[in-house]
This record gives structure tokens, C-alpha cells and sequence, in this order.
């Protein structure tokens, strides 16, 4: 009845002030969500049981019966991007929810958001916590209640778009796709404190959650709102660090508390420690108010040609998202990239990661601290000049690269140690156009540039053909400085060999088990062995003698566990380790794979 009184209220006031129908929208949502109401935003016919809010077009913002999530085996949880909070995630103030989205080669499916209109990007408005591939794409996120609203406003008026080139094709609230009472995602303290009481034995969990997945067709999606889904996938997790010859490092909340002692340890073990700080492997590119993705692209592309590209991600931080999220301590290095002024907010926060041990490189930017002072030169703005540049062993290397018409100038007052010229023009003056300085105690340093260390000799800023075969001919020699300068800023820039793709073999520790699920794989394969996907095919086969080549679209499944030894796993101590009951038993293991993203898939 309250669903129904809201509806018929809000569809009188929409017809008369349409005008004002996002306030309206907003207004609704929160009052649907406070009364946990189910609704959905989509672009499809009302079912009958689904009561119309409003209509645009062939869109429908509509309250209903709630939904279910299937198999929580298909859905994929995603690593914490830079700009989350990863304490505020499932809030009770937040609404965590469902998007749908189709090709937008689909039958009947239009191409995209109205370009006429102002586009309003999907995950500028949302945080994505998991999502499962396949058709349609479906992505679990959460977002505040009017982040919420704004998505669902844009997806009415045909301005939503979708970060993967999709079409967005429904919206549903979290409450409407988990069963009543057992929402997967933040239902606040209360439910929190309901779902510490009384925790189970693991045996107990198990048969409690069979129970559940065998309710009806669909399986409940437990993530976090589950202790026992928790507890049984930590003690897998834990069999499989104790059966691995490496050490898996900690996630990056955990690495930051370790003492330098474990850091030694971590090394003389062999574990490949990229980042020694912590800090998750993420890079943020800063262009101040540009959105050109032109720029953005160009920076990215010549910082993937310089670092180890399979160990860093690369973002680019808008700077509307300076102040509002927490990059600072989940990202390693931020490059500044643009002419423009940092405004007072943005230089406090870029000081504030500095202090906790952040790394900044500057191209041609106005970004300055410590008493180091950016000075004109208009004489040399957009000219290519040669370069002395002083190198880590203490060699020079000269180079010619374009300037932005800017050097550097340190004041009388700064501390000497805390600043060094790596580069000066070769000119009388000698003006220092490379520096490097140190801010804090917690190892924070930077090194700016007012020379365009990303930019060849394609640039639309070379003006003659002169300057253009100069570039070309120090082209080499811009990467080697560029990479020294990365290094120095703790980065790798030592390219990774692609390893050879790996058959994948089908193990169990418990013998019982492994022959029951080979009699129900005879079943569920053709009569090559076949189990076909849209991505990887799995081809099962009984030895690894077999001769079928492993590509990253067809991968030999080895059924017979006594050819299978690995130095990198043993299923021994997997075994003695492993503490459940029916989780585990059975595993997919691979020396190389492209991804494990897409072998289950179907």
C-alpha cells in the first residue's frame, strides 16, 4: 500500500511539473529506499505484478517483486580500485545495486547515449564491487543515494554510459535481487550485529549454505553477509598459501604493517616486491580540468613503453576527484601533466601523499614545493633544446628534447640536500630544468620536469623540420632518461618475458571425490572431451601426453592425477591443510594462464 501511495502521488506530480521530474526522482528513490522497497530502472514492458512510477520513452522506472541473483560461482569480485573508501564500502547509507548491460549489436538494442545530451559516465557515480560476464554483463555496485538517483535519471533521459562501450539496459536495487531479510550487501549495524551471533561450526555452515543453494532454481548470493561462505573460503585460501612454494604476499592493507624485518624476509624468499612501500600498483595521471583523451592516452602510452606494464594499472585522476576520494593511499606514483595552475586544494592533497610516502613526477607542470621556484622564459617556450642530463652513475648523457619555456629556481632558504638538478639546458645560463626533491620523513620525493620527457617527434608542438629530426635522433636516448627517472621513483622498468601458456590439471585430494565428478564430467562433454565456451574451451584429457596445443581459447584439462608434479605447488600439504568439509575438493590448477577470469565462463 505505501509503494502504491507513492507511485499514484509521484506520477500526478510528474505530469504537472515535469520540469522539475530529477527532484522527483530523487525524492522517491529515497523514499523507496527507506521503506526497502523493490524498484528497478528499465528498458523493457512492465511485468503485471510491476507497478509504473514513470515512463520515458521505452524506458520505465517501475517498484516490484524482488529478484534473484544466480550461481555465486559465475560472479567475479573485483580488486579495490584507487578512488573507493574501502571502510565506507556497503554503508548503511549507500545503496548497493544491480546493472544489466547489453551489446549494442543486440536485436533491438540502440547504439549508445544520446551524443546531443549530457553524458553522464557510469563509474563516475558508483564504486563496482563484482560483476559476471556474459550476456547481459552484469555488475554489482554501490553508490550513495543520490549517485544512485543520478544513474537512474540518466538512464530514463538516454545519458548513461557504460564504461566497457555496452548498453545499459536495467537497474535494480540490492534489496530487490537478494531474498528478504538476507541482503548480500549492507542492511546497517543492525543486521551486522544479527549475523555475528552465534557462529557455526564449519560442518554446520556447510550443510547450511547446501541448504540454501538448493532452495530453489537460482542460488543466494552470500558475499560479505554470510560468516560461514567467509570462513570456508579463508580456510581454502590459507591451503592454498601453505601448498605454494612462494609466499603470497599480503593484500596491500596487510603489506603496509609489516616491519622491515618481513620486508628483508620477504625478499630473501624470492617474492618479486615491486612496490616495498605497500601501496596497491596503481598509477594516476593528472591533466587538472583536460578531459581530452587524446592526452590522457599519450602519457599513458609512453609510461607503459618505459615500466614493467603487466605490474602497474594506470588511471586518470579528474580533479573533481582530488579532494572527494582516497587515491592517496592506494596509489604508488601520480603524474602531472598539465600547464594549468594546481589549485590550493589539489597542491595540499598532492603535498598530503607526498607525506605518506608517495612518489610525483612532473611534465612541464606548474607543480612546485620547497622553496623551488618555477621562472619564464619565453624565449624558449615550444623549441627544442639540447639537454645535460646527470646520470645515477654519476655519467652525463646530452639529449635534445622540446621545453615548455619554464626552469627552475631554488630558494635561498631551502635545504640543498632536499633538492638536485638531474638535467640543465647546455646553454650559458645552465638553467636547471630537471630537479629532483624529497618531502617528509616517510620517503616522499618528486621529480619535475619543465622538459617534455613524454613527447617525440610526432608532437603537434614541433614547428620545423629541424626540431623534428633533432627529437628523432634523441629519441632512444629520451626513454633511457625517462626510465632512469621511473626507477629512481621506485618503479620497475624491466620488462617481463611472456611465459608459455601451461596445460591445466584436475586435481583432488580426496580420491572419491575426484572419481565422482569424472563420472559426472562424462556427461557434461562431447565426445572429444569437449567442454565448449564463448571464451576458453576446456578439451579434458587423460594424460598431459596428450597433443593439444594450449592457447589462450582452447586449454587441455589433464584428468589423471599422477602425472601431475609442480615445484610451485604441492597437493600433499594442500591437502593436510585444507579444513572443510565439501569446499576445495576439487581444483584447477595451471603453472600459466592468460587469465582465470573466463575459464569458468558457462
Amino acid at each position: 500500500a505505501p509503494a502504491m501511495l507513492i507511485t499514484l502521488c509521484y506520477l500526478y506530480l510528474w505530469a504537472r511539473w515535469g520540469p522539475r521530474s530529477a527532484a522527483l526522482v530523487r525524492s522517491t528513490v529515497r523514499r523507496l529506499h527507506r521503506s526497502r522497497c523493490s524498484f528497478t530502472f528499465c528498458a523493457r514492458q512492465p511485468h503485471p505484478e510491476e507497478r509504473v512510477c514513470l515512463r520515458i520513452g521505452g524506458k520505465v522506472f517501475c517498484t516490484g517483486e524482488a529478484q534473484f541473483l544466480d550461481d555465486l560461482n559465475r560472479w567475479s569480485v573485483l580488486l579495490v580500485s584507487p578512488f573507493i573508501y574501502p571502510e565506507k564500502l556497503l554503508s548503511a547509507e549507500h545503496i548497493a545495486f544491480v546493472t544489466e548491460s547489453v551489446s549494442a549489436q543486440a536485436e533491438n538494442v540502440q547504439k549508445g547515449p544520446d551524443s546531443s545530451k549530457e553524458i553522464v559516465k557510469w563509474s563516475d557515480f558508483c564504486s563496482p564491487l563484482a560483476y559476471k560476464p556474459g550476456e547481459p554483463f552484469k555488475l554489482i555496485a554501490e553508490a550513495s543515494v543520490d549517485n544512485f538517483s543520478s544513474l537512474g535519471i540518466a538512464f530514463l533521459e538516454d545519458r548513461l554510459q557504460m564504461d566497457n562501450g555496452m548498453v545499459p539496459h536495467r537497474i535494480v536495487y540490492m534489496d530487490a535481487v537478494t531474498p528478504a531479510g538476507k541482503s548480500g550487501l549492507g542492511r546497517g549495524e543492525e543486521e551486522k550485529s544479527k549475523l555475528e551471533e552465534g557462529r557455526e561450526q564449519e560442518d554446520e555452515a556447510t550443510s547450511l549454505c547446501d541448504k540454501e543453494a538448493g532452495a530453489g532454481e537460482h542460488h543466494h548470493l552470500h558475499l560479505s553477509s554470510c560468516h560461514e561462505c567467509l570462513q570456508l573460503e579463508n580456510s581454502t585460501i590459507e591451503s592454498v598459501k601453505f601448498a605454494s612454494a612462494e609466499n603470497i604476499p599480503e593484500l596491500p592493507d596487510d603489506c603496509s604493517s609489516k616491519t622491515e624485518k618481513e620486508e628483508g624476509e620477504c625478499l630473501e624468499k624470492g617474492v618479486k616486491k615491486i612496490n616495498l612501500a605497500g601501496k596497491p600498483p596503481n598509477i594516476l595521471i593528472y591533466l587538472g580540468s583536460e578531459t581530452a583523451k587524446e592526452r590522457f592516452e599519450q602519457v599513458k602510452s609512453v609510461l607503459r613503453e618505459c615500466i614493467d606494464a603487466e605490474s602497474y594499472t594506470i588511471y586518470q585522476l579528474h580533479q573533481e576527484r582530488v579532494l572527494r576520494d582516497p587515491w592517496i593511499e592506494n596509489s604508488l606514483l601520480l603524474v602531472i601533466a598539465t600547464e594549468e595552475p594546481i589549485p590550493e586544494g589539489c597542491h595540499k592533497q598532492f603535498m598530503k601523499f607526498l607525506s605518506k610516502g608517495g612518489k610525483i613526477l612532473g611534465f612541464s607542470s606548474s607543480f612546485t614545493f620547497g622553496g623551488v621556484q618555477i621562472k619564464h622564459r619565453n624565449k624558449l617556450r615550444k623549441a627544442v633544446h639540447e639537454l645535460v642530463v646527470s646520470k645515477k652513475d654519476s655519467t652525463e648523457v646530452k639529449l635534445n628534447l622540446l621545453v615548455s619555456g619554464c626552469v627552475f629556481e631554488q630558494g635561498v632558504k631551502e635545504d640543498p640536500s632536499r633538492v638536485k638538478t638531474l638535467s640543465r639546458l647546455n646553454n650559458a645560463d645552465k638553467d636547471a630544468v630537471v630537479v629532483h626533491l624529497t618531502h617528509g620523513s616517510a620517503g616522499g620525493e618528486a621529480v619535475l620536469s619543465q622538459a617534455h620527457l613524454e613527447l617525440d617527434s610526432n608532437s603537434m608542438e614541433v614547428q620545423t623540420e629541424e626540431d623534428f629530426n633533432l627529437l628523432k635522433m634523441s629519441n632512444s636516448k629520451r626513454y633511457e632518461v625517462l626510465k632512469e627517472i621511473l626507477t629512481s621513483l621506485g618503479l620497475s622498468c624491466d620488462s617481463s618475458e611472456v611465459p608459455v601458456l601451461t596445460p591445466i590439471f584436475l586435481l583432488s585430494p580426496d580420491e572419491e571425490i575426484h572419481l565422482a565428478f569424472l563420472k559426472w564430467l562424462e556427461g557434461n562433454v562431447d565426445a572429444e572431451g569437449l567442454r565448449a565456451s564463448s571464451k576458453v574451451s576446456l578439451k579434458f584429457v587423460s594424460s598431459c601426453e596428450s597433443k593439444v596445443e594450449v592457447t589462450p581459447s582452447l586449454m587441455p584439462v589433464v584428468t589423471e592425477m599422477g602425472s601431475f608434479s609442480s615445484e610451485h605447488f604441492s597437493l600433499k600439504t594442500y591437502q593436510e591443510n585444507l579444513q572443510t568439509k565439501k569446499l576445495g575438493k576439487i581444483l584447477l590448477f595451471t603453472e600459466v594462464t592468460t587469465t582465470t577470469m573466463n575459464l569458468l565462463d558457462g
